[in-house]
């Protein structure tokens, strides 16, 4: 407030001092009177003497007009107004900065929208493939069952087809230790026990009875 109060005082005073200068160059031009004021600058005061009363009244008027507008704009300016707007015109600036943030967040959570769409039908997807999958694998799981029980009935096939070979094979057995033997075989090659005599004892008790 202070330097605005210097200031309107300062320009006010130019502007009376233009003033008198137009009146004394209006004066000039009607009544003819000689130009005084001038004369009161040291330095200048004789070389603006010099001037021709028509220059002297326009440029006077010029002088009176410009520092009449300039101090009635000091006067008239309103701190708390200038303020205020400048406020404002920092909230107008602030509002368009976050509207253009907003909107490029907007556009950030657009693209985010559909990739999670996306991976949405990604995942539902991803889930039907397991749902038939796990489907199909109900479905082959009895064939397995199937699969495994054929198995164990070829292996015990196997089994039960060994033995009937290892019996046309080795059509005798060793009585004393029971292991299969060949009919070329004399002698037990397991135990070591004579076969002709198992034989001979044999026939012997076959012709006894």
């Amino acid at each position: 407030m202070a330097k605005k109060g210097i200031s309107v005082w300062l320009f006010s005073s130019l502007t009376f001092i233009a003033l008198l200068h137009l009146t004394e160059a209006i004066s000039v031009l009607v009544f003819n009177n000689e130009i005084r004021l001038l004369g009161l600058y040291p330095f200048i005061g004789e070389k603006l003497q010099a001037i021709t009363p028509t220059t002297y009244f326009w440029l006077s008027a010029a002088a009176t007009f410009v520092l009449w507008g300039i101090t009635c704009a000091i006067a008239f300016a309103n701190p708390v107004e200038t303020f205020l707007n400048k406020i404002l015109s920092d909230a107008k600036t602030q509002t368009a900065v976050e509207a253009q943030l907003l909107e490029d967040k907007s556009e950030i959570l657009d693209v985010m929208s559909e990739t999670i769409e996306s991976n949405n039908e990604t995942l539902t997807n991803v889930r039907d493939l397991i749902y038939n999958v796990r489907t199909e694998v109900k479905e082959i799981q009895p064939l397995k069952e199937s699969v495994e029980k054929a198995r164990a009935e070829l292996n015990s096939l196997r089994k039960e087809v060994k033995k009937l070979e290892e019996k046309v094979k080795f059509p005798n057995l060793c009585l004393a230790c029971g292991k299969p033997l060949l009919p070329e075989f004399k002698m037990c090659p397991y135990c070591g026990e004579q076969i002709k005599v198992q034989q001979a004892s044999v026939i012997e008790l076959k012709d006894y009875k």
